[in-house]
């Protein structure tokens, strides 16, 4: 443990952050499972819908610097691309 009172906020602070992007990384896994299995259904409504609430969690992660903007950009293009394969 540190001796310095700002050291040792900054170990709180680093932890708090650490777990809200852990938090964060695993929705953004859970919202693509989501869309990979809506698309398997072959159920252009439902991979939709998936597709669309996948895209608003990447926006949200980007804006938040969970994700770079290019990363969440890249994902997009690349759900995108298996959607209108799939159509």
């Amino acid at each position: 443990m540190s001796n310095a009172r700002d050291a040792a906020k900054r170990i709180r602070v680093n932890e708090s952050r650490r777990t809200m992007n852990a938090a964060n990384k695993s929705l953004l896994n859970t919202m693509r499972r989501k869309y990979l299995d809506a698309l398997g259904t072959a159920d252009k409504t439902q991979a939709e819908e998936a597709f669309r609430k996948f895209c608003s969690t990447l926006d949200k992660s980007a804006q938040k610097g969970i994700i770079s903007k290019n990363s969440a950009s890249r994902r997009k293009s690349r759900a995108h691309a298996k959607f209108a394969a799939m159509a």
